[in-house]
């Protein structure tokens, strides 16, 4: 009678050698026999298998040169010490047919703890398929939803219908890529300021653009990058450059780096000292008139604003030498700093914020910030009663208001 493999609880591995050729047959027969009566009749075998205490016994043998070797095993249901008694007779054979033989157990096997390390693997093995599946899923699902998103958000600018984010045209700061997908992977990490040139073929839309706003180049780090930096550099207004990590390219490095690359930029005429590049540029003369002119209209802003043509006061001076210093300080921060009529810092906050800011009101009286001077900008601070306003440049400015002075980075140069 064969035990039931769900009741087994123990397994006996023993190894057979016999001097002679012997067969399956005469070893089962050598151990019901040799193991008759010696145990009493609770451990006799032919009633334990009855009883279906004990399986079968199974025997694997191997002759060769006239001798025999192998194994035995037999599983039982009884408990330790039963069934190590029995694994104990089996060693008491000594032989097997008409041949000298010795059984050796090798083993008593708890069948439970080898079945429960099995269970512990298999589980193992189900989790980890169950986690990698969840994962695959999770990961399809939210870059499904972020893809579709980004395809939703990115637009077509300007004349050149260059790929764009949302917010490329209220924001004060822009960030050049090269093309399409640099866009999507920056508008997959809640960047949204950005817009592509699509080759070394710099769109008008995008030259004209980088006039009126802080403008960073994030170029690939590799030769091509390289080209549309070069390029950028000679037909735009370029205030920062920023890199990806050499050999790679913007659009599919993580977000890590991206924040990484665009935290370390550096501002345009440290770029071109640092690799001594030489910008032939046929438009320096029109931007160096340009800036020019700048200085004049602020000149002349100024002393229209002053009723006589008195030299500033020392502690005017000083006032202004501070703002310059704290312009410097912020620069490429993004920040602006808000003071009172009496030259006290109230706050320091993002520019993404200052217009909010200053329509709450309050007793803002000069703003120095890291971001273009506008005529929206204006309109509130003239509305709020703010005096001076101080930016790194002037944009595209139809109507200057009498009551507040404009400041730019030019104006301490």
């Amino acid at each position: 009678m064969v035990i039931d493999p769900s009741t087994t609880k123990y397994m006996i591995k023993s190894t057979i050698k016999a001097d002679g050729v012997v067969e399956k047959s005469d070893v089962v027969g050598a151990i019901f026999g040799q193991t008759e009566g010696l145990l009493g009749e609770e451990l006799d075998l032919r009633e334990l298998q009855r009883s279906a205490r004990v399986g079968r016994i199974e025997v694997e043998l191997e002759s060769k040169n006239g001798k025999s070797e192998g194994t035995i095993t037999l599983p039982t249901s009884l408990d330790k010490v039963e069934t190590v008694i029995l694994a104990a007779a089996f060693e008491s054979i000594d032989r097997v047919g008409p041949c000298k033989a010795t059984i050796t157990v090798d083993e008593v096997e708890d069948v439970r703890v080898s079945r429960r390390k099995n269970v512990i693997e298999r589980a193992k093995s189900l989790l980890n398929e169950v986690i990698e599946k969840g994962k695959i899923e999770g990961e399809s699902i939210a870059d499904t939803v972020r893809q579709a998103v980004q395809i939703e958000e990115i637009t077509n600018y300007g004349q050149d219908h260059c790929p764009a984010g949302p917010n490329i045209e209220q924001s004060d700061a822009i960030i050049i890529v090269e093309g399409r997908r640099d866009v999507l992977n920056l508008l997959r990490y809640g960047i949204k300021n950005v817009i592509a040139v699509g080759g070394t073929n710099i769109p008008k839309t995008v030259s004209d653009l980088t006039k009126e706003k802080i403008t960073t180049v994030f170029v690939d780090g590799d030769r091509g990058g390289e080209l549309i930096l070069r390029e950028l550099l000679q037909v735009a207004d370029i205030d920062f450059v920023a890199r990806a990590p050499q050999t790679r390219e913007v659009e599919e490095i993580p977000q890590k780096l991206i924040m990484k690359s665009l935290k370390n930029k550096i501002p345009r005429e440290q770029f071109v000292d640092m690799y001594n590049i030489k910008i032939e540029d046929n438009k320096s003369e029109e931007k160096e008139k340009t800036r020019k002119s700048k200085k004049e209209f602020f000149s002349k802003t100024k002393e229209k604003k002053s009723s006589n043509s008195e030299k500033p006061k020392e502690n005017n001076i000083e006032k202004q030498k501070n703002y310059e210093s704290i312009l410097n300080d912020i620069s490429g921060s993004l920040k602006a700093v808000l003071f009172d009529e009496s030259g006290n810092e109230l706050k320091k906050i993002p520019v993404r914020e200052l217009t909010d800011e200053i329509k709450k009101g309050g007793n803002i009286s000069t703003i120095v910030f890291d971001g273009i001077v506008t005529q929206r900008l204006l309109d509130i601070a003239n509305n709020k009663n703010v005096k001076e306003i101080i930016g790194i440049k002037l944009g595209n400015v139809v109507k200057m208001p009498k009551s507040v002075k404009v400041f730019t980075k030019n104006d301490f140069q």
